[in-house]
């Protein structure tokens, strides 16, 4: 059986209302992105505030909540859906090659539609909240 993206219903993957639950709102978490990203970069530097993360870690953070960011822009119509579904797949693309920071029960390959992997990003996002975020 497929399922939209949008609606998570009949499968074990949460709805986008329940992964989404605890995120701060577009505005905030854009701007973190964006944060993460030029620190990715090397164009700002990581502020010592926490424990130091490895790169591995920090760069399935960024595309982590990217990928999330998206995925939730996408869910107000009319929406960035085709870069949803590329900032998905760049997490899953990065998740096939390190299987051992995926959080959720689902392994990225276990979803073979491109526009399924939205459900893996909601997974990955709600198992790395209930985590306590880790690599931020």
């Amino acid at each position: 059986m497929h399922v939209t993206p949008d609606s998570g219903e009949g499968n074990t993957f949460p709805p986008p209302q329940e992964a989404y639950a605890n995120a701060p709102d577009l505005r905030r978490e854009m701007h973190r992105v964006l944060a993460l990203g030029a620190e990715r970069d090397g164009r700002a530097a990581r502020p010592i505030t926490g424990p130091p993360v490895d790169a591995r870690t920090a760069e399935r953070v960024w595309l982590l909540r990217r990928a999330a960011l998206m995925d939730r822009m996408a869910l107000d119509k009319p929406g960035p859906v085709a870069a949803a579904a590329e900032t998905a797949e760049q997490l899953v693309q990065h998740d096939r090659c390190h299987p051992d920071l995926v959080a959720g029960p689902h392994p990225p390959d276990e979803i073979t539609l491109a526009l399924d992997h939205r459900l893996y990003v909601r997974q990955e996002y709600a198992a790395w909240t209930a985590a306590g975020r880790p690599g931020i």
